[in-house]
């Protein structure tokens, strides 16, 4: 298993390392759906709802592309907002639009956006991530939704999704305009890429590591672009992958969740993406949050969920820490049946 958390922690999500592990995917039983077009969306645009798509620049100058939802019966009142990303690799045809779509029904505005280099926002080179660059996104959407008219600037919260959970969090402690936070299957991918997942990562798997995505940077700098992980998510399955595999695999690799410009759904990221990752850890300040509330949402059987019940432990109050029955780490993706849609409702409600 120690080798597992070392494969996974070089770059999160590329789970092909793993399956190679496992087996041999070339018999494998289990097909990929017909992928869905770039222009479309994994959920029904919910008939209450308008949507348009919008650009706004981060603090670097990066171009971020996102969708604006707004409740069509919202009047000329201004109204609280909410800034959505996330999964970690996903975009926003995916899991954080189906959250803009559901809460915009709800009376909030909603946006939904592709973090820096990935999916139709700028940066480049592509599908690389900066736990810096990932909290600061978050900052350029509040900035984007504060100058919208009918936005009461005042009434801003953010969800993260995923990995985007740690970095909402994050995001939070230092821009004191969000005044409530909810994530869901937490990442703290910093926490992930340096210590592997449940922190099984030992010293000396750690410096081997580092060596070699150190070297990677040679070839890399020889080659004037950045390589890729020879094996991501499967193309099938053997079935005898980890459960949490298998979960990935079922969104990001089937006609559920696949889309061409989601990272997860196509080529991974980056093989040195993990670097930065390893040596700057996110959360530092995660006491700094309150008085603003903090919620998480974690299914009772995901692979993730110490993250989320770790982060409630540190936190400072309020906070609230709110578990799923039966659900995995993925049906708080798109499973509009299990994603508690009425409590996220309520806690911006009575929070913004």
């Amino acid at each position: 298993m120690k080798l597992v958390s070392t494969l996974i922690a070089v770059s999160f999500l590329s789970l092909g390392q793993l399956v190679a592990q496992s087996g041999n995917s070339k018999s494998n039983q289990q097909k990929m759906s017909i992928p869905a077009q770039a222009d479309q969306y994994t959920f029904q645009l919910n008939e209450k709802v308008t949507r348009q798509k919008v650009t706004f620049k981060n603090r670097y100058g990066i171009t971020l592309s996102g969708d604006l939802y707004l409740p069509k019966d919202g009047g000329n009142e201004k109204l609280a907002a909410l800034a959505i990303s996330g999964p970690f690799g996903a975009v926003k045809e995916q899991s954080s639009g189906l959250y803009a779509n559901q809460l915009a029904a709800r009376g909030f505005v909603t946006l939904a956006f592709d973090p820096s280099y990935t999916g139709e926002s700028g940066g480049e080179p592509r599908n690389v991530a900066s736990p810096d660059i990932s909290t600061e996104d978050f900052s350029a959407a509040v900035d984007f939704l504060g100058l919208q008219k009918n936005v009461d600037r005042r009434k801003i919260g953010v969800i993260g999704i995923c990995g985007f959970g740690g970095f909402a969090l994050n995001a939070t402690v230092v821009d004191k305009r969000v005044k409530a936070v909810a994530t869901t299957s937490m990442y703290d991918i910093s926490r992930v890429s340096a210590k592997g997942y449940n922190d099984q990562m030992t010293p000396g798997e750690r410096m081997e590591l580092l060596g070699k995505m150190s070297l990677q940077r040679w070839t890399d700098a020889e080659n004037g672009k950045p390589a890729y992980p020879d094996t991501h998510l499967p193309e099938k399955l053997n079935g005898d992958e980890p459960q949490f595999v298998k979960d990935y695999f079922d969104y990001y690799k089937t006609s559920r969740g696949y889309h061409e410009r989601s990272l997860n759904s196509t080529t991974g990221w980056t093989t040195t993406n993990a670097l930065s990752f390893m040596n700057m850890p996110l959360l530092t300040y995660l006491g700094e949050i309150s008085p603003r509330p903090i919620l998480l949402i974690a299914g009772e059987n995901a692979h993730s969920r110490y993250m989320s019940e770790d982060i409630f432990k540190a936190a400072a109050e309020p906070k609230e820490l709110m578990i799923i029955p039966n659900a995995v780490h993925v049906d708080l993706y798109d499973k509009v049946e299990v994603i508690p849609f009425e409590k996220l409702e309520q806690f911006f409600k009575e929070n913004l």
